[in-house]
């Protein structure tokens, strides 16, 4: 496998995740990709943006991303047990596991393979 696909293989394991992390390191990894960066390069951004912590705008944005993959197959009750847990974690009153956790269950429910190979739903972050 060439070291472009490399990157692109770890982009889309880790971009969740970054997401997750930090919006900033989001856009620059996205704009790093677009010239000729090295592996190390991508690993790097990634290592800093994990090691960023989250902020409850962050990972509701990443959560609202990845939500993007069921809402049209959810059932109603999965919307509103999704509206519950994002208003219960904007108050305050619901971990950021617990927002995982939902979408884990939601991405083997659905079969999401892009979002079950992803590294922000193997173990909480």
């Amino acid at each position: 496998m060439n070291k472009r696909r490399q990157m692109e293989d770890l982009w889309s394991r880790e971009k969740y995740r970054v997401m997750y992390h930090s919006q900033v390191h989001y856009g620059r990894i996205r704009e790093t990709l677009k010239g000729n960066p090295t592996f190390a390069d991508i690993e790097s951004l990634i290592g800093e943006a994990v090691r960023t912590p989250p902020t409850p705008g962050s990972v509701r944005n990443a959560v609202q991303h990845m939500w993007g993959y069921f809402k049209k197959q959810a059932d109603e009750s999965e919307r509103q047990e999704y509206r519950i847990l994002l208003e219960r974690f904007s108050s305050g009153s619901a971990r950021e596991e617990e927002l995982l956790s939902f979408i884990r269950r939601l991405a083997e429910k659905y079969r999401a393979g892009y979002l079950l190979g992803s590294t922000i739903l193997e173990s909480p972050q």
